[in-house]
């Protein structure tokens, strides 16, 4: 059963480093345990996300409430004969991550299928589950002693809240042109959402967000502190790059972070920002 199981956490971890080279820098500086642990969590997510971004022609309704209930029942059972869920259902166990975190990020996943378009309150429930709980699943790793994890909590949905806002951005012209989502609230907008206005009202919020996280990235364990923040600094990058650009270049490109600036974030990371936090 272990060998099955470790090969099972080598696959979660050939996923997150296929699908996101920035993340996977971010946890390379975590603990080895760790590694295994949020690299499973990135797993499961990253499917759920496959299912309702890319699965054009299936039928991705019944796929997610496969996905949903495979995941009930790997989670009950302490066993699936899907390597992801598998890594995940194990992660689930050992860190006693709340089965209601899962379901919020699961009902955002059916969200996607469902709403084109969202005012303020549904967003910030589309938010909850899609990112917040992600980044509460991943404290609940890094901190899992009660008291300490529930102060934190806050912090940690406010860097997830941010690390999403700023993917919208980022991605607003497919969001909008191949999957027919808009995820600014309807209220920044009368009949264009891609207003300066709208943006900066947006991007109003992601400051704050940012701002919180970091006063919550400083009081965790040193073990991972290092690791959450190289990702910080990676998001707080691109937002600035982001903020510079019109509403309207948005539209016309995807704007990036390449991997040698992503090397030198690392590499600055490791000699001069570890005294700042």
């Amino acid at each position: 059963m272990q060998r099955y199981r470790d090969g099972n956490y080598k696959i979660a971890r050939k996923i997150t480093r296929y699908y996101s080279t920035s993340f996977s820098l971010g946890i390379s500086l975590l603990p080895s345990k760790v590694q295994n642990a949020i690299c499973a969590i990135y797993a499961f997510v990253r499917y759920a996300d496959e299912i309702v971004d890319t699965f054009h022609g299936a039928n991705q309704q019944e796929l997610l409430s496969a996905y949903k209930l495979e995941t009930h029942e790997a989670i009950k059972n302490n066993i699936s004969n899907n390597p992801v869920l598998d890594a995940f259902q194990d992660t689930v166990h050992e860190f006693n991550i709340p089965l209601e975190y899962i379901d919020a990020f699961l009902y955002s996943m059916e969200m996607d299928l469902t709403c084109k378009a969202f005012n303020k309150n549904e967003l910030d429930t589309y938010i909850y589950g899609s990112a917040e709980v992600v980044g509460l699943m991943c404290l609940c790793v890094f901190v899992p002693e009660k008291e300490r994890f529930n102060e934190l909590v806050p912090y940690a949905r406010a860097l997830g809240a941010a690390f999403q806002k700023i993917n919208f951005l980022r991605d607003i012209k497919s969001d909008y042109e191949e999957r027919g989502r808009v995820y600014m609230p309807t209220e920044y907008y009368t009949q264009d959402f891609r207003t300066e206005d709208c943006k900066q009202r947006f991007e109003l919020e992601i400051e704050e967000d940012f701002k919180k996280a970091f006063i919550g990235i400083k009081k965790l364990p040193d073990s991972v502190k290092l690791g959450v923040y190289l990702a910080y600094v990676y998001y707080l990058k691109l937002f600035h790059k982001i903020r510079v650009q019109p509403a309207s270049t948005l539209f016309e490109k995807r704007i990036r972070i390449n991997n040698f600036q992503k090397s030198l974030f690392l590499s600055r990371c490791l000699i001069y920002d570890r005294f700042i936090i």
